[in-house]
C-alpha cells in the first residue's frame, strides 16, 4: 500500500505542475485572483459530485471540528494563490521546488515537535542534508531560469530592432 501511495503522490505532483503552468499562463489574461477563484469553483463542483458517490455522508461534521483545524482550508487557498502568482515570474520548476522546500521545512518541524497530533520523528542529519540539497537545487534552478529569461529577453529585443529596420 505504501508504494501505491507514493505513486499516487507522484501523480498528484505531476498534475500540480501542469496546473501551476496552466494557471500561471491563464492568470496573465484573467488575473491571479480570478484564476484562483475559477480553480476553487471547479474544484468545489467536482468534489460535490465525488462526495455524492464516495463521501462518508456527514458534511455537517465539519462544524464539529475545532476551529483551528478549519484554517487548513485558508492555507490551501493561500498556497494556490501564491503559486499562481509565482509561476509567471520564476517559472514552474522554481515555484514547485520552492514550495517543496517550504513543505520540507515545516514538515520537519511538525514531525520533530509532534505538532497537530502528528508522529514525532526527530530531526536528524539525513533530513537536514535533504533540506540543504533542496535549497541548493532551488538556487541553481532559479539562477538557470533567470539566465535563460535574460537571454530570451535579449533575443526578443534584438528581433524587435531587426524588424524595425
Amino acid at each position: 500500500m505504501g508504494i501505491l501511495m507514493i505513486l499516487f503522490t507522484i501523480f498528484g505532483g505531476i498534475t500540480r505542475s501542469a496546473q501551476s503552468s496552466i494557471n500561471g499562463t491563464f492568470s496573465r489574461k484573467a488575473g491571479t485572483i480570478e484564476t484562483t477563484l475559477l480553480t476553487f469553483i471547479t474544484g468545489t463542483m467536482f468534489l460535490a459530485i465525488f462526495m455524492l458517490f464516495f463521501g462518508q455522508g456527514n458534511i455537517l461534521a465539519i462544524s464539529e471540528a475545532p476551529k483551528w483545524q478549519l484554517s487548513a482550508a485558508f492555507l490551501g487557498t493561500l498556497y494556490l494563490l501564491l503559486t499562481v502568482m509565482a509561476v509567471p515570474r520564476i517559472g514552474v520548476i522554481a515555484t514547485n521546488i520552492a514550495g517543496i522546500a517550504g513543505k520540507l521545512v515545516i514538515g520537519m518541524l511538525i514531525d520533530h515537535f509532534g505538532w497537530f497530533n502528528s508522529l514525532v520523528i526527530a530531526l536528524d542529519i539525513k533530513r537536514t542534508f535533504a533540506l540543504l540539497f533542496m535549497v541548493i537545487a532551488l538556487y541553481f534552478i532559479y539562477k538557470g531560469n533567470k539566465r535563460t529569461s535574460e537571454e530570451t529577453d535579449a533575443q526578443h529585443v534584438k528581433s524587435y530592432k531587426n524588424a524595425a529596420l
